[in-house]
C-alpha cells in the first residue's frame, strides 16, 4: 500500500477523531439549558441531542462543506498540509475543553488549514481571504445575532403569554424546550459535521488530483457543479454525523457548566427563548453556507434572554473571557499548525 494512501487514510480517521471531539465539545451548546433547567437529565439530553446530530444529514445541503473545503487555494492544498491542520485544530478542542472554555470547533478547524497552509505556500495569498474574513466576521456577529434574536423572542413570549400563570406555563415552556434543544442539536450536526465533510472531501481532492472522474473509485467519487460541491459519497456523511453524535453521548460537563450557569441562571422559559434563537440563527447560516459557531450562537442568545431579566443578569466578566478565547482561536490555531507542518515535513 503506497504512503499516500496510507496518509489519505490517517486523515480521514483523524478527521472523524476530530469530529467526535467536537461533539463531546460542543455537546454542551444544545444540552446545557435542558440541564440546568432539569427539564432532562444529564444522560437524556445528551441522548436527545445526539439523534438529532446525527439525522440532520437529512436536513441540510453541502454548502458549508464547500466552504470550509475552499478555505484555501487548492495549490497549496497538501495532504501534509491537512494532517497538519487536524492536528493543531483536535489539540487547542481538546486543551479548550480541559479548561471548560467554550471555543468554536469550527474556527480552530479553519484557523488550522489556513496555518498550515501558509506554512506550506510561505505566504498569506493561499488562503481566500474572501471567505475567512466572513467566518472572523461571525466571530462577533454570531453571538450579537444571536443575542439580539432571543432578547426580541424572550419579549415575544412574555407578549403572548402575559395572561397566564406561570404555573400553568412552565410545563408548557418544559416541553418547548424538548423542541429548541433539537433544533437547535439538528443545525449544530447539520453546521459542525460539514465542516469535517469539507476536510476529507479536500482531502480526497488533492489524493485523486488529475485523475479523471471516471477512474476514481465510487467510494471517493466528488460531483462539482459550477465549482460547487454538489454530492459527495454518503459514507462521509454518514461517518461524520455519527462521530459527532457519538461525541455527544460522550457529554462535555465541564462546558455545561459554564453555558447552563455561569453566563446567567436560566428557567425554562429562558431556555426556548435562547435555544431557539440559536436554532433559527443556525439555520439561516447554513442556508447561506457560512460556517458560524454553534458556541458563539447559544452563548450570545444565553445573554440576551438574561438582558431581558437586567443588564446585571449576565455575568460580563465570564462573558468576556468567552469572547478573549474566541478572539485567539483562529490566530492561535495557525500557530499550532504551522509549527506542525514543519515537524510533519520533517518526516513526510
Amino acid at each position: 500500500m503506497e504512503f499516500q494512501f496510507i496518509l489519505l487514510l490517517v486523515i480521514i480517521a483523524m478527521a472523524l477523531i476530530f469530529d467526535l471531539i467536537n461533539g463531546f465539545h460542543d455537546a454542551a451548546n444544545s444540552i446545557a439549558t435542558v440541564v440546568s433547567t432539569k427539564v432532562l437529565t444529564p444522560f437524556q439530553a445528551v441522548i436527545w441531542a445526539a439523534f438529532f446530530n446525527f439525522v440532520a444529514f437529512l436536513v441540510f445541503k453541502l454548502h458549508i462543506a464547500d466552504t470550509i473545503a475552499k478555505t484555501v487555494d487548492t495549490s497549496a492544498i497538501t495532504l501534509t498540509v491537512i494532517l497538519a491542520g487536524l492536528i493543531a485544530a483536535i489539540i487547542w478542542n481538546l486543551f479548550t475543553w480541559y479548561l471548560g472554555i467554550p471555543s468554536s470547533s469550527s474556527h480552530t478547524l479553519v484557523g488550522g488549514f489556513a496555518g498550515a497552509a501558509i506554512a506550506h505556500a510561505g505566504g498569506i495569498d493561499v488562503v481566500h481571504m474572501d471567505k475567512v474574513m466572513k467566518i472572523v466576521a461571525f466571530i462577533f456577529l454570531a453571538p450579537l445575532l444571536g443575542m439580539i434574536m432571543s432578547y426580541f423572542l424572550s419579549i415575544l413570549l412574555l407578549f403572548l403569554t402575559r395572561h397566564g400563570s406561570p404555573n400553568k406555563l412552565m410545563p408548557w415552556f418544559k416541553r418547548g424546550q424538548l423542541l429548541s434543544s433539537a433544533l437547535f442539536s439538528l443545525g449544530h450536526g447539520g453546521n459542525d459535521a460539514q465542516k469535517v465533510m469539507g476536510i476529507i472531501t479536500a482531502a480526497l481532492l488533492v489524493y485523486f488530483g488529475g485523475i479523471a472522474h471516471s477512474d476514481i473509485p465510487s467510494w471517493a467519487q466528488i460531483d462539482m457543479v459550477n465549482g460547487k460541491i454538489e454530492k459527495i459519497p454518503l459514507w462521509i456523511v454518514l461517518s461524520c454525523h455519527a462521530a459527532i453524535g457519538t461525541g455527544t453521548l460522550l457529554g462535555g460537563w465541564r462546558i455545561v457548566k459554564t453555558m447552563g450557569s455561569k453566563i446567567t441562571k436560566l428557567s425554562s422559559f429562558e431556555g426556548v427563548a435562547a435555544e431557539g434563537a440559536g436554532a433559527i440563527m443556525l439555520f439561516g447560516t447554513e442556508a447561506f453556507g457560512i460556517p458560524v459557531s454553534t458556541t458563539h450562537t447559544i452563548s450570545g442568545a444565553i445573554m440576551g434572554v438574561g438582558i431581558t431579566k437586567r443588564v446585571s443578569a449576565v455575568r460580563w466578566g465570564v462573558s468576556i473571557n468567552l469572547i478573549w478565547a474566541w478572539i485567539l482561536t483562529i490566530p492561535v490555531s495557525m500557530i499550532i499548525a504551522a509549527l506542525m507542518y514543519y515537524l510533519l515535513s520533517m518526516f513526510i
